[in-house]
């Protein structure tokens, strides 16, 4: 069963297109990743399918469910979205139990207590983290928050916009680790951002090269692993990683 599929998705910024004609289809279950430089138009994506770049035309549907533009109550239950930047994702005054709780009212969901204390020890964190401030917390233990706020309405879906880019290499490990686990355990489909090839190799199974809004090659984890990618500007971006 397809997870999420695009079509023909063309992103704008006011006047100015981002992506050209992207299509997709990422299956239940399955880490997928986008890679490409700075500027091809892979965070946009991500936007567009959680409602972030409401100007968009084409087809973006989650298990069989057509998002509509805009903010989109129903799908956000389907799909949520974990941010770079762990620090400005979360905001400064509120509690992480004021952050995890937050998304339970706004759907009606009760229990919250409960709900706030088991998704807080499945990304790794005991009941002491609860009532303390962002800042108050690592960058490591605030991108557990992070991950914690997009599973407490329990998504099929979740989008990873370069989720361990802004973390010490240490803790990169520990993220992902997480991540990895998190998806066996709860049956999660990944799509991911990132421009980090050994992250994708690690996690994901395959992966969609983007340049200039477009994708260029779609390919299996195992292939890039070979060296096998196709496409000149995907060889390319094996060559800068194995240099770097």
């Amino acid at each position: 069963m397809s997870a999420l599929t695009l079509k023909n998705l063309d992103v704008f910024y006011g006047r100015t297109q981002i992506t050209h004609g992207v299509n997709l289809d990422i299956l239940e279950g399955e880490s997928f990743a986008l890679v490409g430089e700075s500027g091809s138009g892979k965070s946009t994506v991500l936007k567009a399918i959680a409602g972030l770049a409401p100007e968009w035309q084409g087809s973006i549907s989650a298990y069989g469910q057509q998002r509509s533009h805009g903010i989109d109550r129903a799908f956000s239950r389907t799909c949520q979205m974990v941010f770079q930047d762990p620090y400005g994702s979360l905001h400064p005054r509120k509690t992480v139990d004021a952050i995890l709780s937050e998304p339970l009212s706004i759907h009606g969901i009760g229990n919250q207590d409960t709900k706030v204390e088991e998704v807080l020890t499945s990304v790794g964190l005991d009941r002491r983290f609860r009532f303390r401030f962002p800042h108050q917390l690592s960058g490591g233990q605030r991108q557990r928050v992070a991950i914690a706020r997009a599973l407490i309405l329990e998504p099929k879906l979740m989008l990873l916009d370069e989720p361990t880019s802004a973390l010490d290499v240490s803790v990169q490990a520990e993220i992902l680790n997480l991540l990895k686990r998190l998806r066996r355990e709860r049956n999660l489909t990944y799509l991911m951002v990132t421009h980090n090839l050994p992250v994708v190799s690690f996690l994901c199974d395959r992966l969609a090269v983007m340049r200039h809004g477009r994708i260029v090659e779609v390919a299996d984890v195992a292939q890039l692993k070979r060296g096998e990618l196709i496409d000149p500007y995907s060889r390319e971006l094996i060559d800068i990683a194995v240099t770097h």
